[in-house]
């Protein structure tokens, strides 16, 4: 008999393979980077078009990391703090960000597979349009979490908080809710697919009924 699959499926999250030393790395544009770390950076730093295999980057503190295009394989980014990060159409797979404070994180149209967010805190997150299986987000706090027409696979929230969440136009297959506290969603109707607590449908209540077109009345 087989046996059935209990939902949601969590991701499958794996630390990224870095070796024990690591060589320095020079961020230029188009680099071609591996098992190299990158320390020290400031301003604005342009690894668009790059690709970067079993990379670590440490402690920078930047006004722009630009990886628009960028390939990241078992890359580490720990303690970043930047205004903002650029990484559309990016292709990431088993890459973990720990700590640290980002302004705008950009990851539209992105194909993520294994993404770990640990820690950061971020005001404005966006995948809209991404491709993304196996993301674990946890202990973040995110002020605007922006996922419009993203195709979202095994995504889960551990201990997360955002002020603002837009779903609409989500595909969603296998995404946990039930550890985001969010304070606001900007389509209920688009959080199809999706887990929730018992609590969070309730003070959700109000939405879906409105957006079912409710009158709801004491």
């Amino acid at each position: 008999m087989a046996r059935s699959v209990q939902r949601p499926v969590p991701p499958r999250v794996s630390a990224p393979d870095l070796p024990r030393h690591l060589g320095e790395g020079v961020a230029t544009r188009r680099a071609d980077a591996h098992q190299v770390r990158f320390a020290e950076l400031s301003g604005t730093v342009d690894l668009a078009h790059s690709a970067l295999e079993e990379c670590a980057i440490d402690a920078a503190a930047v006004d722009a990391l630009d990886l628009t295009g960028a390939t990241l394989i078992d890359v580490s980014i720990s303690d970043l703090k930047a205004t903002s990060v650029s990484a559309r159409d990016t292709t990431i797979r088993r890459v973990r960000i720990t700590g640290g404070r980002i302004g705008t994180l950009d990851l539209a149209g992105a194909q993520l597979a294994e993404l770990e967010l640990r820690d950061v805190r971020i005001d404005y997150l966006t995948l809209g349009g991404a491709r993304a299986e196996d993301v674990l987000i946890a202990g973040c706090a995110i002020r605007t979490l922006d996922l419009p027409h993203a195709a979202i696979t095994r995504l889960a929230f551990d201990d997360c908080r955002a002020e603002e969440v837009d779903p609409r136009g989500m595909r969603a297959t296998d995404v946990d809710l039930r550890g985001l506290d969010a304070a606001s969603f900007l389509d209920v109707l688009a959080l199809r697919g999706v887990t929730l607590t018992s609590r969070q449908v309730e003070r959700l209540a109000p939405a879906f009924a409105a957006a079912a077109g409710i009158d709801v009345r004491d």
